[in-house]
């Protein structure tokens, strides 16, 4: 088998050249990384889990009509996707006051905002994915303010659909970040979302106790991270109901 061309690689994933022109493979790795990468760890089976709920998560915005960069998965560790031309920017969406923002405000972890709040970061690690104003990205052409536009429907619209999905099991989406990418249809541009959609990507509490279910699990040390990412995964219905935390991850088709 001919070995495939490595297109790019980052803290949780492996981008590889696809089958056809317009795509790639996209393998999720077991690193766990936290604080810009200054802790580090191979958490076994996270990348399977991973893969497997980014996939019941984009399926789930195709079905309402969001666009993404998911075509399928291909085995247990990689999800074929459309090349895309990533926007430098990490679309956060908060629907409560945790982390970078209680700290920065002054706010209690868990405060519940008036209104989702949309922010954005520069995707950039050796800065430390600063946070930027819609002032800069357009002073510094990183998106015009159409793509702001879209860029922030986009989001409310994924915000929409993770808090039901995620309510309906008992578990309470903090906030999450995604990435928004372009791709050309002819002379036509359309953002659509990209990257993956996961626990390591989210805030997750579950609602009556509070319990962390998201990477916060790892940069807090509050325990097994893949204890935490398979409850979520068992209760979505992605793992058999019978899987216990001493099970290992069996993913069903």
């Amino acid at each position: 088998m001919a070995r495939r061309k490595k297109i790019y690689e980052g803290k949780a994933k492996i981008l590889y050249e696809g089958p056809e022109p317009g795509t790639f493979v996209q393998y999720f790795k077991d690193d766990a990384t936290a604080f810009n990468a200054e802790k580090k760890a191979t958490i076994d089976g996270k990348g399977v889990l991973n893969n497997r709920l980014s996939e019941f998560f984009m399926k789930g915005l195709t079905q309402i009509g969001i666009p993404n960069h998911f075509l399928k998965r291909l085995n247990m560790r990689e999800q074929l996707i459309r090349q895309v031309e990533i926007i430098p920017l990490e679309v956060i969406v908060r629907n409560f006051a945790a982390g970078s923002m209680s700290t920065r405000l002054g706010l209690s972890e868990g405060t519940a905002l008036p209104r989702p709040i949309v922010e954005f970061c520069l995707k950039d690690d050796k800065l430390g994915d600063p946070l930027v104003s819609e002032e800069h990205i357009i002073a510094f052409g990183w998106a015009s303010q159409q793509d702001l536009d879209d860029m922030l429907a986009l989001a409310l619209r994924v915000n929409d659909f993770m808090s039901g999905v995620m309510l309906a099991v008992g578990i309470k989406l903090v906030d999450f970040k995604i990435e928004i990418g372009r791709v050309w249809e002819n002379d036509f541009q359309r953002l659509i979302v990209a990257d993956e959609i996961s626990p390591d990507s989210c805030r997750l509490w579950d609602v009556e106790t509070g319990q962390k279910l998201d990477k916060d699990v790892f940069r807090r040390d509050l325990g097994s991270l893949t204890d935490a990412y398979t409850e979520v995964a068992r209760r979505l219905g992605v793992l058999p109901s019978n899987v216990t935390h001493a099970t290992k991850p069996t993913l069903i088709n």
